[in-house]
């Protein structure tokens, strides 16, 4: 009564579909979970999002993209903000992100803070990142210039 009319047929079906989640779990969609509070409030703290590997196949990041991002060994990800392009020069003055000297507009950026850095030039496969909390000490915060290769995929939901 489990396999219905035509047993064979639904061992079929379930050989196919455990097969083709264990493509898609293991190689497009990677599982991530939030650890901290820098993506605060955005994403908040032990939630769990999905990664999608294959998002930059055709294109490249965009600023305002949360991605996740491999700092450290294989299980190492972060997830974070992009916020700089290849080629732009990022700083932070009294708080506000400032592109090529012009400040950006964040609509995702909710909390305020009152960081300072220094302008910063991204090379041609650079790219800056950063949390959504900016509320943190920018010492406690996970931030900076990665290669595009240590970008993993575009985080889903």
């Amino acid at each position: 009564m489990l396999f219905g009319k035509n047993p064979k047929a639904t061992l079929i079906r379930i050989a196919v579909l455990v097969t083709v989640c264990w493509v898609v779990f293991s190689f497009v969609l990677l599982p991530i979970r939030v650890t901290g509070i820098s993506m605060l409030p955005t994403y908040p703290n032990q939630s769990l999002n999905l990664v999608n590997r294959l998002a930059y196949f055709w294109h490249e990041p965009q600023r305002g993209d949360v991605v996740s991002i491999r700092l450290t060994g294989l299980h190492g990800l972060f997830m974070k903000r992009i916020i700089g392009l290849p080629g732009e020069t990022v700083a932070f003055v009294n708080g506000r992100v400032l592109i090529n000297g012009k400040i950006l507009d964040e609509p995702y950026e909710k909390l305020s803070c009152d960081w300072n850095s220094p302008p910063v030039t991204l090379a041609a496969d650079e790219y800056y990142f950063v949390g959504d909390n900016r509320s943190m000490p920018q010492e406690d915060h996970a931030q900076g210039v990665k290669k595009r290769i240590y970008i993993v995929g575009k985080v889903l939901l």
